[in-house]
């Protein structure tokens, strides 16, 4: 991969999956539902995105700017940090339900 980019040093690939609609992270190898499993595509971003949607693997997928520490990745946008864990009036229908901190995570 290329140098990571941006003011947050990492970039992560998202966008939505052609079949469900849900949301989707580059793995490095695929797409998954969970942001905890996004890899720094660095400078390959929007190659791996032309590769992905011509290969219809994915739609309307985007370069985002992210944040990796010991705790994982994390969006810098509240956008995709939304995206990422689903609805902020309901977190008991998103995807981490029981983690009581997610308020936090996503403001």
């Amino acid at each position: 991969m290329g140098q990571t980019g941006g003011e947050y040093g990492v970039r992560i690939l998202t966008g939505n999956d052609l079949k469900t609609g849900d949301v989707t992270w580059w793995t490095g190898t695929g797409w998954s539902r969970h942001v905890d499993e996004a890899v720094d595509a660095g400078a390959d971003g929007e190659q791996i995105i032309a590769r992905e949607t011509a290969a219809r693997n994915v739609n309307a997928a985007y370069v985002v700017e992210a944040e990796k520490d010991e705790t994982g990745i994390r969006p810098a946008h509240i956008k995709d940090r939304i995206r990422a864990v689903g609805p902020t009036v309901r977190p008991d229908l998103g995807l981490k339900p029981a983690d009581p901190s997610i308020g936090n995570w996503v403001i």
